[in-house]
């Protein structure tokens, strides 16, 4: 229950906020969306929060970061980050075993192994990330090197990590800058 009472701390800022365009105020605008690979908590749980500008003419949608939802994806933020730092590499053998641990396609991890390897690395929102972990991190095994970086938090790993990548649910194609 940790990850929807930060969506809803996030929520909650956007709105104060108002529309990022004019100013207005922000009205409730949720919606449903799928979740997969978390166990079902409620109705609640599969509501993305939104609002929309309430000023005439500008109606604008606001759809605040997210920690359970990354983007588009079907499968909880946090499934996304684990599966994919258990992989340690394209071993086939560990696709295939943890493909039938999580219940996730083959064909899926291996797409998002790919998305860490390459796409993640070069986007804008990495690079305006990189220079803040001292150690550095091993891109070539992202995300699983990113983990100990978030371990100076006071809260889990992995509640950091998702914290760090919460930008990107909002922004297509890794355009979010890490300001």
């Amino acid at each position: 229950m940790l990850l929807p009472r930060i969506d809803d701390d996030l929520a909650t800022k956007a709105q104060a906020a108002g529309c990022g365009f004019c100013g207005g105020r922000l009205d409730v605008a949720n919606y449903p969306r799928a979740l997969r690979g978390v166990d079902d908590e409620g109705e609640e749980s599969l509501v993305r929060r939104s609002f929309c500008c309430a000023e005439e003419g500008c109606r604008r949608r606001c759809t605040p970061p997210s920690v359970r939802f990354l983007g588009r994806r079907v499968y909880a933020g946090a499934v996304f980050v684990l599966a994919t730092a258990l992989l340690h590499g394209p071993s086939k053998k560990s696709v295939t075993k943890l493909s039938t641990l999580l219940g996730i396609s083959r064909r899926t991890l291996v797409r998002w192994r790919r998305w860490w390897s390459t796409m993640f690395p070069t986007s804008r929102f990495w690079t305006s990330l990189r220079g803040r972990f001292v150690r550095g991190v091993d891109e070539a095994t992202m995300p699983a090197s990113l983990l100990p970086e978030m371990a100076a938090n006071d809260e889990p790993v992995v509640v950091a990590l998702l914290r760090l990548l919460a930008p990107i649910s909002t922004r297509p194609w890794l355009e979010a800058s890490a300001s």
